[in-house]
């Protein structure tokens, strides 16, 4: 168990997903409810570990510096992920790059993690802190 360790986990909220995508042709049947729902369990596993954890989701673009920015201005963050979702779909490869040079200016003394799917996400954390 950690003491208080605090992680932020960026992702995008799962309705704005297009599941269409070649990237999800080998997970049929996957959808925005089963993506929240692994989401869910993500932060409740590293809540039970003892880390302070909290989602961060958003939209494709419009929005999402911005909502990352007022994330990592309310508090520190010891340790930040950011998804799959945002990494692995070609179509956001430049979303991943503006929201990752956002975390390294706001949060420069986090560690940064990446998951490679929902439930390995607690580990992805503890590789860090």
């Amino acid at each position: 168990m950690t003491t208080g360790k605090s992680v932020l986990i960026i992702g995008l909220e799962p309705t704005r997903i297009d599941f269409s995508l070649p990237e999800f042709a080998a997970s049929p049947g996957l959808d925005a409810q089963k993506i929240q729902a692994a989401l869910d369990a993500d932060e409740s596993t590293l809540k039970n570990l003892g880390y302070e954890a909290e989602m961060c989701l958003t939209d494709l673009g419009a929005t999402a510096e911005e909502v990352v920015v007022a994330h990592l201005h309310r508090k520190h963050f010891d340790c930040i992920l950011i998804g799959a979702g945002l990494r692995t779909i070609s179509k956001h490869f430049i979303l991943f790059e503006k929201l990752l040079n956002v975390v390294h200016e706001h949060a420069p003394t986090a560690k940064i993690c990446f998951n490679t799917k929902p439930s390995d996400t607690a580990e992805a954390v503890q590789r860090w802190i």
